[in-house]
């Protein structure tokens, strides 16, 4: 007989080993390594290769985490208007188109004796607070042309909003008017910075209604800033507390333009070239936001994208001098110095090149072979064999399936035409009849309005347009008609349908039929670029942009802008418009396709057709188009509104 061996079980070195019992006597540290005679656990090996940390260090690596980042934001926070950065840069904006600012002006920069204030020929009032530590550059925008407030207010850190209670409290109502709700929902939908809320002339309100008029004043103000408090500026008190509230408060973040170098021009100096139409722009002012690279382009709002020549290093006209005493504290003295920081590199600077180069014999073949003759006759016999009806291209014909070969032309004969014109104009009939009483109506509406107009002939505002009156009314009707009808379009009365409609792609269903977007394009799509993947090309560029090199914002520098148009410059010199700069990414000239969601404010509930003539505004551009309307949906086709 064979003899059964036992398979006799050897713990391994992840064996199981139970709590001992607590026999009452304490081993030391030294007892328990001298018992184990230097051998290690595999389990601590272990351990200690995959870096884990007991408790002790996840606490302190905790801490070092939470206090890198508590001196970041406090950096951060330091480097805002310090007396050896950029100053804060604040919007003067009121409410109402009637208000004039310069009075709070004036308040603001006698607030301090000790306060330092200079003012630079494009308008800009900086102060200097010794006491708080902060600068502050102050700038108001014209009121006569709203695009540019909304170009100070891109690269603005504060906007400080004027009330004036100079009409009493019986017109609170018009503290803010028609021009101020406009500009208020326009500086929302671009992004507004740090708002703080001023009201001014409170004492022209008797003492026992101030309170009561400034609760009604703050409801009011609630409707669009509901966060903010009011502020009241009649005094040297109330101004020094607004600056220090200025100087203090949390930063609103602006998403297009954190990341993104910007400066607002204090001197511009145009030099033109001897020969030719082009020139030199020179732009002085302090750099913000991130870090600014001569290689990359630069955008001005109202000129457009430039490369730049060179950036010069100025001395700072209003930088404290701080080696003087504090009852002495002023201005530099001393002689302007220009230093020379960076120039540019043309193998390494960005190209003006916003269009794609076309090669129109791209796909092309070299010469046609045997199977390619075959193929062409059966696709000429394929064509001969079916039949259209008159007035279909060549591109609509492809669209008819293959089992609808044999549809014949006769049946839209010259005949049955008639029929269906009989039918048309039958149509037409009844739709005019309808038609005649919607006019009854429209007539009964327009009889009313003029009454009332007649009635209020004193309030007549006599520099009214008669003709966009009647524009006006007719977008309303039209809105109208599109929210009783949106599905349905009108069809000429001049134009057959069939020629009409010649350029529209027939579909059996709209839901289920495929759908191409890139066949039959124009040859205009050739010049777009395209990103194979772009989500991956905004996280390269991203990435790269936080380590790129170039010069640090804080400086107060010169930029030169080269190839500036001399006729361009001298149309944007006349509109007196503030001058903005702000550093482009890479690939962000290129000419491409953008969809966007519009969504409608309350300030316009008119149609507004496709095609038509409209200003847009994409964070720090803006541009006109003719937009095509369509529906947003989560499907591959769109229907167009």
């Amino acid at each position: 007989m064979s003899s059964n061996k036992t398979q006799v079980h050897r713990p391994g070195p992840y064996k199981q080993t139970n709590k001992e019992h607590k026999h009452g006597r304490h081993r030391s540290k030294s007892s328990i390594s001298i018992a184990a005679k230097g051998k290690v656990s595999v389990k601590k090996i272990s351990k200690t290769n995959k870096r884990e940390l007991n408790r002790d260090q996840r606490r302190h690596q905790s801490a070092q985490i939470r206090q890198k980042k508590k001196d970041e934001v406090l950096a951060k926070k330091r480097s805002l208007g310090g007396l050896d950065f950029a100053p804060f840069l604040v919007s003067v904006i009121p409410l109402n188109k009637d208000f004039d600012s310069t009075s709070t002006i004036s308040i603001l920069t006698q607030c301090d004796d000790e306060a330092v204030v200079r003012r630079t020929s494009a308008g800009v009032t900086h102060i200097c607070v010794p006491r708080f530590k902060k600068r502050f550059s102050l700038i108001v925008p014209a009121n006569d042309n709203e695009l540019d407030v909304l170009d100070s207010l891109k690269v603005s850190d504060v906007v400080v909003f004027l009330l004036s209670s100079v009409n009493g409290a019986e017109y609170i109502e018009e503290i803010v008017d028609k021009w101020g709700n406009k500009l208020l929902m326009s500086c929302l939908a671009q992004g507004l910075p740090t708002p703080v809320v001023i009201l001014t002339d409170l004492d022209s309100i008797t003492p026992k209604k101030r309170n009561e008029f400034k609760q009604n004043v703050q409801k009011i103000v609630n409707q669009w800033l509901p966060d903010e408090k009011l502020m009241v500026l009649d005094k040297n008190a109330d101004a020094i507390n607004i600056l220090r509230r200025i100087g203090n408060q949390k930063r609103k973040h602006v998403f297009y333009r954190d990341k993104r170098p910007y400066i607002y021009g204090e001197e511009v100096e145009y030099v033109p070239d001897i020969k030719g139409p082009m020139g030199t722009l020179k732009v002085t002012g302090y750099l913000r936001g991130s870090v600014l690279s001569v290689n990359q382009l630069v955008h001005i709002p109202g000129l457009g994208d430039f490369q730049m020549l060179q950036i010069d290093a100025v001395s700072d006209p209003n930088k404290v001098d701080k080696t003087r005493k504090k009852d002495s504290t002023s201005l530099h003295d001393e002689n302007i110095t220009i230093k020379v920081l960076e120039q540019c590199d043309p193998s390494k600077q960005e190209s003006l090149d916003s269009e794609n180069a076309v090669d129109l014999m791209d796909a092309e073949q070299t010469w046609p072979t045997n199977e390619d003759y075959e193929m062409a006759e059966k696709d000429l016999q394929l064509r001969k064999a079916k039949t259209v009806p008159k007035g279909w291209s060549d591109y609509q014909a492809a669209w008819i399936p293959d089992d609808d070969v044999g549809f014949q032309e006769d049946a839209f004969s010259d005949g049955d035409q008639s029929h269906d014109d009989e039918f048309m104009d039958a149509r037409s009939d009844e739709s005019s009849c309808y038609s005649n009483a919607e006019d009854g109506d429209q007539d009964l509406e327009t009889v009313a309005e003029e009454s009332e107009l007649a009635i209020n002939d004193d309030k007549y505002d006599q520099e009214m347009d008669l003709n966009a009156e009647k524009d006006e009314l007719n977008k309303i009707k039209e809105s109208k008609s599109d929210m009783m009808f949106p599905d349905e379009i009108d069809t000429p009365a001049n134009i057959p349908v069939r020629e009409r409609f010649l350029k529209y792609r027939g579909l059996e269903s709209f839901r289920t039929s495929p759908w191409d977007p890139k066949e039959n394009l124009p040859s205009n799509y050739a010049r777009i670029f395209q990103f194979q993947n772009f989500n991956r090309s905004r996280k390269r560029v991203l990435k790269e942009e936080e380590t790129k090199s170039g010069v640090m914002p804080g400086l107060y520098i010169t930029i030169h802008i080269k190839n500036v148009s001399q006729l361009m410059w001298s149309t944007f010199e006349r509109t007196k418009s503030p001058i903005v700069i702000i550093g482009l990414y890479p690939h962000e000239h290129k000419m491409s396709i953008m969809n966007v969601v519009l969504k409608r404010t309350q300030n316009h509930g008119l149609a507004i057709k496709s095609k038509e003539r409209l200003i847009f505004q994409c964070g720090f551009r803006r541009f006109i188009v003719n937009p095509i309307f369509s529906e947003h949906t989560n499907g591959q086709k769109h229907k167009a509104l």
